[in-house]
């Protein structure tokens, strides 16, 4: 069964296909965590489009971080209403800190999905 895209792109599979992966390594190993594929493994489909086609993906990356650090203020403002400058300051850090590995994938991982199509007649080229 095929993944949706939302699906896909969340599970960091190629938009072509949908089956192969993006990235070599898991999302915490912090020594290879940006590494990427040149091409899927699968269908082959170029992950390099042209010469600093990810830099696009900083604006989804910045998206991300807006609604993070938009959740961390509700949080805050929900949890402890008189909270001070530096709880919003400090959870903001903490949160991108721990969060970077994750939305530098995942924006990579929407700006692809958004230039590649699908398609459902890909022949996995790993069985020919």
């Amino acid at each position: 069964m095929a993944l949706n895209f939302v699906q896909s792109a969340l599970s960091q599979k190629c938009p072509r296909c949908r089956k192969g992966e993006l990235f070599h390594t898991s999302t915490y190993n912090l020594r290879g965590f940006t590494k990427m594929y040149d091409s899927c493994s699968v269908c082959k489909q170029s992950y390099i489009l042209e010469p600093s086609f990810f830099d696009g993906a900083m604006y989804v990356s910045y998206a991300l971080q807006v609604a993070l650090f938009v959740t961390v203020f509700v949080a805050i403002q929900v949890l402890h209403p008189e909270a001070e400058i530096g709880w919003y300051i400090g959870g903001v850090i903490a949160l991108v800190v721990v969060l970077y590995p994750i939305i530098f994938r995942l924006s990579r991982s929407i700006w692809i999905h958004f230039f590649v199509r699908f398609d459902p007649g890909t022949k996995d080229l790993k069985k020919q």
